[in-house]
């Protein structure tokens, strides 16, 4: 089953154009720990989101040793720890370092690649996993790569337009013949590229000789014109594209799996990690693909999601409270509450925040339920059409926003 999409990102509210912002990029990582109210907080990237069965289990090891005993994916396809004792950097950037998770300490913020989780599996596209590979590699080889900002993004997209639809400040494009579109931006154009990885390496450092403390494309070169003349490159219109992406549940060559707001317990992740054939997918949507399983009962009765008509399916919310000083509310209890209260599943994806930086919201078209300091909730498909509403209204106005397209 497929949720169908643009791609196109259409933020909810205009993103501001930001040049020199003349501060250092806090990103958190593997080896730069960001401490959160519930103890510290390590990103590990994944480019492409691909773990092996081992790889996972190490990450399983270090949240039940060193954080909290849970896992969490990302809006980037990266996974996170949390509640880590703030001196326990060293022995877990030695872990990640012996499960090949941690393979440069230069470059470990910028490895940011996100990459369509059923390409090469279902036939909709080919196997990306040796563009990921490559790209990450160049990454890494780049001495001038390493000033690029912990939030720069690489989407490596099958030609079903799923990665291509996110916030992406590089998109590669795959066509049959090998051949790569490279759009920047949000860029409502893309050139025509032989050579895909390299093409977005050189892009990617072209960006670096404008940004003057820049952290993404669009704060510098909205329309790409500036970086794709100066790889000597010819836009033309973006294409049309299926823009689906993968919903939780079966499909050809692979079973998707959701996580609660990307959140899994050790075991779970363990178990993942068990059913896995070869290798793991973790998605920008928050969920894992399985290449080679085509069902698995024990994954839905250990708390995990397998059916996609679920209201859970597309809901997302940000830590919130008590992880987060910032929030207003414990969104991720409000949000499963209200979710648990409905029956009703589709429609828009649907986000909880606990402030107004809204973290981790989706892109394209989402219903924005935001706490506010009063203790309800405004909900809201677009900003002129927000409802207050209390904690118990909440389920209903959701459903509803969900309907709205």
């Amino acid at each position: 089953m497929l949720a169908a999409m643009s791609p196109s990102p259409a933020a909810f509210e205009p993103a501001p154009i930001r040049a020199g912002r003349g501060r250092d990029d806090a990103c958190p990582g593997a080896l730069r720990l960001h401490q959160a109210d519930d103890g510290a907080l390590a990103r590990v990237r994944v480019p492409g989101g691909l773990l092996s069965p081992d790889q996972a289990h190490a990450l399983a090891r270090a949240a039940t040793e060193l954080g909290d005993g849970q896992l969490e994916a990302t809006s980037r396809g990266n996974v996170q720890l949390r509640g880590l004792a703030t001196d326990c950097g060293g022995e877990l950037a030695a872990r990640l370092r012996d499960a090949g998770l941690l393979p440069s300490d230069t470059h470990d913020r910028v490895r940011n690649i996100v990459a369509s989780p059923l390409a090469g599996l279902d036939g909709s596209g080919p196997d990306l996993r040796p563009w990921v590979r490559e790209l990450d590699e160049l990454l890494q080889g780049s001495a001038t790569a390493r000033g690029l900002s912990g939030r720069f993004l690489f989407a490596l997209d099958g030609g079903r337009g799923d990665v291509a639809s996110l916030d992406a400040d590089v998109t590669l494009i795959a066509r049959p013949d090998g051949t790569a579109l490279l759009r920047l931006g949000r860029a409502g154009n893309a050139a025509e590229v032989t050579d895909g990885p390299h093409a977005a390496l050189r892009a990617a450092e072209e960006f670096l000789a404008l940004a003057d403390g820049a952290w993404r494309v669009r704060e510098v070169d909205p329309t790409g014109e500036r970086i794709t003349a100066a790889l000597g490159l010819t836009p033309r219109p973006l294409p049309a594209f299926p823009g689906t992406r993968p919903t939780v549940g079966p499909h050809p060559g692979a079973l998707g799996v959701g996580l609660r707001f990307g959140r899994a317990t050790a075991a779970q992740w363990r178990l993942l990690a068990d059913t896995a054939r070869e290798e793991l997918r973790v998605t920008p949507w928050r969920t894992v693909v399985l290449p080679g399983v085509e069902r698995a009962a024990d994954l839905a009765a250990a708390g995990l999601r397998t059916d996609p008509a679920s209201p859970w399916e597309q809901a997302t919310a940000c830590t919130g409270a008590p992880g987060c000083a910032k929030s207003l509310a414990d969104v991720r209890a409000d949000a499963a509450a209200a979710l648990d209260a409905t029956t009703e599943f589709g429609g828009l994806p649907v986000h909880w925040s606990g402030c107004e930086r809204r973290c981790g919201h989706p892109s394209g078209e989402w219903v924005d339920v935001l706490a506010t300091a009063n203790g309800t909730y405004r909900v809201a498909q677009t900003p002129d059409t927000a409802t207050e509403v209390t904690n118990q209204q909440t389920a209903a106005a959701v459903a509803a926003a969900r309907r709205t397209t």
